[in-house]
């Protein structure tokens, strides 16, 4: 079966190129095109089921990819994956707080391309490494802002204890290794107590949940 992808780009010489890259390869369908996210979230609610991910650009007229994204995640079982030509910091944090499942940049070569949507439609997330640098650093005033008798902006009644202390490490930009090893707890009981903390907000990775944990912002609102 192949996978089926929605392209939303209001440049049209970049809808029609990536459409011909993507059937290029084979295994995607490219079930539409279309201008802005506005068009995009009405195609995924009139074709429920028929879109597997949506590639959005981050700039569009109207309604942008970001707040397309975010609609998508929430009311449709659609995958966003932005692909643009802008690495800036604020569409970045923005777009990964919305629900996008990866950022990447027009300049990839087709494979790195057809590498990410593979990635993204078997239910990982995809983050180029300059997009990944880029939060990193916007959230670096956060991180330096925490002490151990802080507390962050988030309701903690959600949580256990124990899961506010691997949010914690995990906004400070540990890994699931060294969570463990700080807490004297295996990697599976780690990777166990993320999950309860990606099911109780709604988020759907690590890096949402830093962002949240240092921000209290779990996603962007609906207006």
């Amino acid at each position: 079966m192949k996978i089926r992808v929605l392209i939303a780009d209001d440049n049209s010489f970049i809808r029609e190129g990536m459409k011909i890259i993507l059937s290029s390869f084979g295994e995607f369908e490219v079930v539409g095109t279309v201008e802005d996210g506005e068009a995009a979230v009405r195609y995924c609610r009139d074709h429920p089921g028929g879109v597997d991910i949506a590639l959005l650009d981050v700039r569009m007229p109207g309604m942008s990819g970001v707040e397309a994204a975010g609609i998508l995640t929430r009311e449709t079982e659609v995958k966003p994956l932005m692909l643009t030509t802008f690495d800036d910091d604020a569409f970045i944090l923005e777009a990964v707080k919305s629900g996008a499942c990866g950022y990447l940049l027009k300049n990839n070569e087709p494979e790195r391309i057809r590498d990410a949507l593979r990635s993204v439609y078997h239910g990982h997330h995809v983050l180029q490494d300059v997009a990944l640098d880029k939060i990193k650093a916007a959230l670096e005033p956060a991180r330096e802002g925490m002490t151990a008798s802080a507390l962050p902006p988030i309701d903690r009644s959600l949580f256990t204890e124990r899961e506010l202390e691997i949010m914690a490490q995990i906004a400070m930009g540990q890994s699931n290794k060294g969570i463990s090893r700080k807490l004297f707890i295996s990697e599976g009981t780690t990777a166990n107590y993320i999950t309860s903390i990606l099911n109780k907000t709604g988020l759907q990775h690590r890096t949402q949940i830093a962002i949240y944990y240092l921000t209290g912002e779990a996603r962007l609102s609906d207006e």
